[in-house]
């Protein structure tokens, strides 16, 4: 599977004044997804410790699919469940590459959060109800606000 094949060409997501990970990973799908899932059940300063060094050791999906468990384990051991997550990441990146998925959530590892994020940073499809998550939150309602000013402003 090509990476960022399902990226809306037309789609640059503004920057929030919230600075989500998601804006900053941007246009990396593939990056995007992966943070999206160690963000569960963690912090978000947590995770930054652990990001670079993930994405330096595993800077695309080919690297992290073929990934030794207990090495990515011990990567990202500080976050907690460390074994688990590891062989959620591997498998992901390992359908990511190889099946024909249409859609975030169809990937292993994948939940509400990954799958709403990547609807609005990857494909640019901003959803019509607020989304449950904080940070999600924050956004879609400076997106809104932000989109309508600016509409009105072209009037």
């Amino acid at each position: 599977m090509q990476e960022n094949s399902r990226r809306r060409k037309d789609w640059i997501p503004p920057l929030s004044p919230y600075g989500l990970i998601q804006e900053s990973l941007w246009p990396d799908e593939w990056k995007i997804l992966v943070a999206c899932m160690l963000l569960n059940c963690t912090t978000r300063s947590a995770m930054e410790k652990v990001l670079p060094k993930l994405f330096a050791k595993y800077p695309d999906a080919t690297a992290m699919a073929a990934a030794d468990h207990g090495e990515l384990a011990q990567v990202i051991v500080r976050l907690g469940f460390g074994n688990r997550r590891a062989g959620n990441l591997i498998k992901m990146s390992q359908h990511y590459l190889g099946s024909n998925w249409k859609h975030a959530r169809d990937l292993p590892g994948i939940g509400e959060y990954a799958s709403a994020a990547w609807e609005i940073f990857v494909r640019g499809i901003i959803p019509k109800e607020c989304p449950r998550d904080h940070a999600l939150t924050l956004w879609w309602r400076w997106y809104v606000l932000h989109s309508s000013s600016t509409t009105l402003a072209k009037l």
